[in-house]
């Protein structure tokens, strides 16, 4: 399906019954499409109805006009939702979507009630920077500054250094990605006043289970269950048991 939000037209899914008296929005993580979500929906849709977007920049949606911030990111999500009609959802946020929900439920004046969260293998917390890649991060910019009179060349040598999301990214992305990890989303957390539960791969490398802890420590009413031997994509590695742990949480009898 498809919907005009703000100039952009965006792909979306819709699943579930729209009739029910539960609605929930998933929120997908960076650089990922709705398909690697949809095993996710379609189980959801069993008993509430499930909205997934692509946002600006991701699957079949187009890029944003100019770099986006969690905030920008937040003030889509919203758009979106009074689009649909919504004014009340639960959240499901996956890596970069943690971001977002974080940035909604930190809001007063929504105008959209928020009412449980899920942070999946979730980002917000900056990554520990050691001694060797704070040199590399300030060696990267060394060479930005001095090869920005050479747009051609700098743009090459920043995909050749940048991580593989960096790399992968188009221009106008990078900039939206660098927004993003540079802002630290730990002063929100307090603010959060729904019930949150955490899910995470006790393995993850990207956003490692010790961030969860912490988030669990400064969301007031937060939970915490850990996928054993899972990645960043615990609900993928691991959906059966994930899937159980979710309709717990949203009140769904075995």
């Amino acid at each position: 399906m498809e919907i005009l939000i703000d100039g952009i037209r965006v792909n979306y899914l819709d699943l579930g019954d729209k009739g029910s008296d539960g609605a929930v929005l998933i929120l997908q993580g960076w650089g990922t499409t709705a398909e690697l979500y949809k095993g996710l929906a379609e189980h959801l849709a069993g008993y509430m109805r499930v909205l997934l977007p692509e946002l600006p920049g991701f699957g079949k949606t187009p890029e944003p006009k100019r770099a986006f911030s969690a905030d920008d990111y937040a003030d889509f999500a919203l758009a979106f939702l009074r689009a649909l009609g919504i004014t009340r959802v639960n959240l499901i946020g996956h890596s970069n979507g943690g971001r977002i929900m974080m940035k909604l439920c930190a809001r007063e004046d929504a105008g959209v009630r928020f009412e449980k969260l899920v942070f999946i293998d979730s980002a917000g917390i900056p990554a520990k920077k050691t001694l060797r890649k704070r040199l590399r991060q300030r060696l990267f910019k060394i060479g930005k500054l001095l090869l920005r009179p050479f747009p051609g060349v700098l743009e090459r040598y920043a995909g050749r250094h940048g991580s593989e999301d960096y790399r992968n990214a188009s221009p106008l992305m990078r900039q939206t990605m660098v927004k993003l990890i540079n802002e630290d989303f730990r002063p929100l957390m307090p603010k959060i006043r729904q019930p949150s539960l955490l899910v995470w791969g006790t393995c993850d490398r990207d956003t490692p289970i010790e961030n969860a802890r912490l988030m669990e420590k400064l969301i007031p009413d937060a939970g915490l269950v850990e996928v054993a031997g899972a990645g960043h994509y615990s609900y993928l590695e691991q959906p059966a048991f994930v899937y159980r742990v979710l309709d717990s949480f949203f009140g769904v009898k075995a």
